[in-house]
Parts: structure tokens; C-alpha cells; sequence
């Protein structure tokens, strides 16, 4: 049994994950969790044991220096809490790590046991995927749940996927059987460009994420960050005439497809949220005791817990997003029926070397599907 100590009594807690790895195109997903994270202050309070569930020579340790002294960072999973304040006060369970290189079912067992020690209520997992997307139209992000009532109650797609999984779809399973309910956000990142970071994607992410919690989540500079990266690809596409004519080819194929919805309930929930952020007045959801007042170490920190980490490296090149060796760098996107393989950190979803991820499955909608888009 786990057992904490020094973390309060949660609210109403709901424990959101994501992982890097395959379950994570252009890293939109865990660059979600880090933006709650770091916007809400939350305070970590353990740490999966690395030597446990990475291989080293797949994910390995850095180095760094801090002050003159050498640190070593290993690859593995934290675990920190949010407190929520405001008139619907909730407390957030943040899980952000790299998706293990083994022993799966213990991992997730772990996980888990920590969601049952802190009464967490539900675990919602973010993941994104390469779709044939265009990046000039809204991110189609599916909702997915094992949940029969969960999916009815909550308009979202019940799981029907057979084939290949990730992480993202071993947590749902285990939730399932633990009896937690559990949800799976899934977001589609063009596959022409699918370089990390992709602002675009971690912002619908993020709106999607605050339709299901009914929460109002700071976005910072995101929106920001959204258009400059559009507008960035923008100038790159144009610059090819044939990727020009490629994009063109999937927004009249997006826009064909979603044309019914985009006169109904698409609309009608983008206005929600519209109204919802207008009315909702002074700042968005502040951390309140719970959070972590300053870097050091705080009343949610376990013994053994090694918060050091290094700083993050600028990336370099003409646009972050984009990748020197897909169709902007000169090459033209994968035909339908080649079979592009997979591995760990290729953020190509479950099953989508097979070309019919089906809408409604746990890891995610069919590559370049709009069915299932909620945006």
C-alpha cells in the first residue's frame, strides 16, 4: 500500500496524465500537463523509481551542471498536485513522465495506487497523434472512454479500438478494471509538420480539457504562440506548390467532412466556452495553500524525491513545429498505404501504421478522420 504523507485532503480530485513517447505528437500532450503545471504552480510530491520501468540506453539520464556542480537527471514519472481555488473548487492530480520502456502493468499499478490513496474521482490521460490534418483548421481532438455511461453522460465516443496500444491505452484499461472512471483525450497534429513544440495542438488540448473538467484553465501565451506557429507554416507551405496544393487537398476534405456539424453543436460549444471565460471575471483558477509558493521544496514533497532538472534546451532552426525531412523540407507526404513503422518517441498513434485507427477507440481517431473532432 502507498502511503502518503503531508498531502491534504483533496478536493474532488481529478488526476490528469500524459506521456512522452508514441502517444505524443510534436509533444502536445505532455507540453499540456507541463502548462497546468507551471501555470497553477503545482507542487510534486514523488517520483516513480527510474530503474524500475526505463531502459537507460532508450531514454537516457543528462547531466548537467548547477551552480558548478554536476546532477544527473533520469528519465521517469512525477506525480504533483494542484490546488484550486474559486467558486467550484478542484484539486488536479498531475501525472507527466516518459511512456515506460517496461513492466507496464506495475506501472500502471502504481499510478493507480496513488489515484486510490488520494480518492481520486477520475483520470483523464492526453495523448496526440500524426493525422491528415491541415494545420490551417482547428485540431480535431476526440474524446474516448471504456465507460458505457461515462460516454453518454459526458457526449463522448466509446472505445472500440483493436491493435496496437501505448501507455495512454494500458492506463484506460486499468482504470476500467479498477473501476475508475477514466477518459482519453486525443488531439491530431498534421503529420507534415509534426516537429515539436505544436502550441496549436496543446491549446486544444487544454479546451477540450476544460469542457470535461468544467474548469477554467489559464492559457498564458498559448493563443499567442498558436498563430505564430500557423502563421509560420503558412509561409513555409507557401513556398512549395506542391505542399500549397497538399494542404488545400485536406482542408476541402476537412471542410466536406465536418460541414453538418460546423452549423450545430460544434458552434454551439465553442459559444460556451466563449461565455464561460467572459462571465467568469478576475483571474482564472489560483492556487491557493496547496500550491507551491517557491521553488524549494514544499509541504507535498516526499523524502527521495529528486526535483533537480535542467534547464530546457532552445530550440534552434527556422520554425519549431516543422520537420526538416517532411514535406516542408522538400519531400512529399507519406502515401496512404506505406507503412511508416513505429517506435518509442515517433509520436505516431496506436495502430496508425495500420492506417484505421477507428474513431472511438481509447488511443485515438483514424489518422486524418474528422469524425470524433471537437473542435
Amino acid at each position: 500500500m502507498i502511503e502518503l504523507e503531508g498531502v491534504p485532503e483533496l478536493v474532488d480530485p481529478v488526476m490528469v496524465a500524459a506521456f512522452e513517447g508514441w502517444n505524443d505528437a510534436g509533444d502536445a500532450a505532455s507540453t499540456a500537463v507541463a502548462h497546468l503545471e507551471q501555470e497553477w504552480k503545482g507542487e510534486v510530491f514523488a517520483a516513480l523509481d527510474a530503474e524500475d520501468y526505463y531502459d537507460f540506453q532508450v531514454n537516457r539520464p543528462t547531466v548537467w551542471m548547477d551552480g558548478g556542480v554536476r546532477k544527473v537527471t533520469w528519465p521517469t514519472t512525477r506525480l504533483s498536485v494542484i490546488r484550486i481555488g474559486g467558486e467550484k473548487p478542484r484539486d488536479l492530480v498531475l501525472v507527466r513522465g516518459i511512456e515506460p520502456s517496461m513492466r507496464w502493468r506495475s506501472f500502471c499499478n502504481e499510478i493507480l495506487g496513488f489515484a486510490h490513496e488520494l480518492g481520486v474521482e477520475m483520470v483523464v490521460v492526453l495523448g496526440a497523434l500524426l493525422g491528415d490534418t491541415p494545420h490551417t483548421r482547428p485540431v480535431p481532438v476526440s474524446g474516448v472512454t471504456s465507460d458505457p455511461d461515462l460516454a453518454r453522460t459526458m457526449n463522448l465516443e466509446e472505445s472500440r479500438y483493436e491493435g496496437p496500444t501505448g501507455i495512454v491505452g494500458i492506463l484506460q484499461e486499468a482504470c476500467t478494471h479498477a473501476g475508475i472512471p477514466a477518459v482519453s483525450l486525443w488531439a491530431a497534429v498534421p503529420h507534415y509538420v509534426s516537429q515539436p513544440p505544436n502550441p496549436k495542438a496543446t491549446l486544444a488540448l487544454l479546451n477540450r480539457l476544460e469542457d470535461v473538467l468544467d474548469l477554467r484553465i489559464p492559457l498564458g501565451d498559448l493563443a499567442e504562440d498558436a498563430r505564430a506557429w500557423q502563421l509560420g507554416v503558412d509561409q513555409l507551405a507557401a513556398e512549395d506548390s506542391e505542399v500549397a496544393e497538399y494542404v488545400q487537398s485536406l482542408e476541402e476534405a476537412r471542410d466536406t467532412a465536418e460541414l453538418p456539424e460546423a452549423s450545430g453543436e460544434a458552434i454551439a460549444r465553442e459559444f460556451e466556452r466563449y461565455l464561460r471565460r467572459r462571465d467568469g471575471g478576475g483571474p482564472p483558477g489560483h492556487a491557493t495553500d496547496g500550491g507551491r509558493a517557491a521553488e524549494g521544496e514544499g509541504p507535498f514533497l516526499r523524502e527521495g524525491t529528486d526535483r533537480s532538472r535542467p534547464p530546457h534546451p532552445k530550440r534552434t532552426g527556422p520554425l519549431p513545429g516543422t520537420a526538416p525531412d517532411g514535406p516542408l523540407g522538400r519531400e512529399m507526404p507519406r502515401p496512404a498505404d506505406e507503412d511508416p513503422g513505429s517506435g518509442p518517441g515517433d509520436g505516431r498513434a496506436d495502430g496508425e501504421d495500420a492506417g484505421d485507427e477507428g474513431a472511438g477507440d481509447e488511443d485515438g481517431p483514424a489518422p486524418g478522420s474528422s469524425s470524433g473532432s471537437e473542435d
